[in-house]
């Protein structure tokens, strides 16, 4: 497949403002498993798992808020952080100790492939947040939200049944399923008025049926039931990054005993 000249934040039709402001309030929290940081602390903490140093996790956080606030495409993200990153050993597999168990395991640590993700992952996620505080803000003039499915290499059925529905922004339906809720999803919501809705012939629409699906967290034990088409990494509300900004606070002042 060629590789595409435009960059993601063209790709999602959004400027970068709200994405970079959303992306620049988190924290840091050092993570070995990518379960260890769960669902919405990713809202307040920026983590790569294995990257187990502070200055380190520094670094690969530096590149993204470059490529949101700078648009950078993957390639060039790519080629600023990867000969760092071999330079400091963090590319290829190693043998690491998990702390949860101590036990000594083989690990991967830095690849092409794990970069794409970091870069896709958290420029959709930041670019979804900011534009769920817009949605909020111009809620009272563009009142809906169609979900617009575009196809990604690990397609999931429901997101494509989802294609082209309207539902009010105010819907419950939005907490659950605000894209980005999968690995690899490309989807994204278009915010639209009632002109909108009768030039293009749209009708607004009820929220599916859910069904759900039973979920553990082996790393906390945590069970959880998930909407079907959301991935558990990913099933938490938009919107709350102040909220979890705060909770991580409060713990860590917890923590050192204040």
């Amino acid at each position: 497949m060629p590789k595409s000249p435009f960059t993601l934040s063209q790709v999602l039709g959004l400027t970068p403002e709200a994405a970079v402001e959303f992306f620049r309030q988190k924290g840091f929290k050092i993570g070995f498993d990518h379960r260890d940081v769960w669902q919405q602390e990713h809202q307040a903490a920026f983590t790569v798992a294995k990257a187990m140093q502070l200055d380190l996790l520094v670094e690969i956080r530096d590149q993204v808020d470059a490529a949101l606030a700078d648009g950078t495409t993957f390639e060039t993200f790519k080629a600023a952080l990867k000969p760092n990153l071999v330079k400091r050993g963090w590319w290829g597999r190693a043998m690491m100790t998990d702390p949860a168990d101590g036990q000594l395991k083989e690990v991967q640590l830095g690849s092409t492939r794990r970069l794409k993700v970091i870069y896709d992952t958290n420029l959709r996620t930041a670019h979804s947040e900011g534009q769920w505080e817009r949605i909020q803000e111009a809620k009272a003039t563009l009142p809906y939200l169609m979900y617009d499915h575009t196809p990604s290499a690990h397609e999931r059925k429901e997101h494509a049944s989802w294609d082209g529905l309207v539902l009010p922004a105010d819907d419950p339906w939005w907490q659950s399923h605000m894209p980005v809720k999968a690995w690899g999803c490309k989807c994204r919501v278009i915010q639209v008025g009632e002109r909108q809705i009768a030039r293009q012939g749209l009708k607004v629409g009820q929220a599916p049926a859910e069904r759900y699906i039973d979920y553990t967290n082996k790393r906390t034990g945590e069970m959880q039931r998930v909407p079907a088409g959301v991935d558990p990494e990913f099933n938490y509300p938009p919107g709350g990054r102040r909220a979890n900004l705060d909770k991580m606070l409060a713990d860590k002042t917890r923590a050192a005993g204040f």
